[in-house]
């Protein structure tokens, strides 16, 4: 394993997202030692904090994430999209709804009403067409973050598409996403107040065993009509800005690299 010089966290939210991801690269394609799975600690509930679920993290049928009911968005979502699942027929509900699963505060789709802001998939929808419940659940609150229409419209969906690309030439990706706070105290929206995130972060591993690539993007919530190119950054960046390692059984060199075979695939 990778050993970064960076600020350890001992939070759920880092410990869940190393769990999920490990846990999809080392299932489904071996591409670490299993052993690396052993020392990761057990997720224990905290009673004395409302904000967390039972469950620590929510697993649907295309996608697992992290809810953060102060915020009403999700603190992390992460799943896999592989070439098969980008060949899907099933058409969007565009049926958005409370997640039956948040314990306590949670969004509605009204608190977007007339608010400025579209309701911004973190999985797209259009990743789960696959599977009519991968679908039905992309829609559910807990997926969603107020974004600028702009960049939900715009480069946001640019990458969401550049995303598939890669799964059909790659055979899958991985992917983690989800919006960055850098106050506080953000701007909030709806009864519910449902806070606006600053920014958003993506990271994409393409699981080649020959040459395994990583890149990863932030986007101010005000983007939008601009190249790509401008939004990247390595995943190490990324890490320092949310304080989450994705990938910590890949070597840093491979983290920190930005392939150029991927660069210049980039709109």
């Amino acid at each position: 394993m990778s050993a970064k010089k960076k600020k350890q966290s001992n939070s759920p939210l880092r410990v869940i997202i190393i769990l999920v991801l490990l846990g999809l690269l080392a299932y489904k394609h071996q591409l670490f030692d299993g052993k690396l799975l052993e020392n990761i600690p057990t997720i224990e509930s905290n009673e004395e904090k409302p904000e967390i679920l039972t469950s620590p993290h929510l697993k649907r049928k295309g996608y697992t994430l992290s809810y953060n009911a102060d915020y009403k968005t999700p603190q992390w979502v992460a799943w896999e999209l592989t070439k098969k699942e980008t060949k899907g027929k099933e058409g969007r509900t565009n049926k958005f709804l409370p997640d039956p699963d948040v314990r306590g505060a949670k969004a509605y789709t009204g608190d977007y009403t007339k608010s400025g802001y579209d309701r911004g998939h973190m999985a797209p929808a259009a990743d789960m067409k696959w599977n009519k419940q991968a679908m039905e659940e992309s829609f559910y609150m807990s997926n969603i973050c107020p974004q600028n229409p702009n960049l939900n419209r715009g480069d946001w969906n640019d990458l969401e598409e550049k995303s598939r690309q890669w799964a059909k030439k790659y055979g899958a990706v991985y992917i983690a996403c989800g919006p960055i706070y850098d106050t506080k105290r953000p701007k909030r929206i709806g009864n519910n107040k449902v806070a606006v995130p600053h920014a958003f972060y993506k990271v994409i591993l393409i699981n080649d065993k020959k040459n395994p690539q990583a890149i990863g993007f932030i986007f101010p919530n005000s983007a939008g009509h601009k190249p790509l190119k401008k939004y990247m950054v390595t995943v190490d960046s990324v890490e320092k800005r949310t304080d989450i390692d994705f990938f910590p059984a890949l070597p840093d060199e491979i983290e920190n690299r930005i392939e150029a075979e991927l660069v210049q695939e980039l709109p």
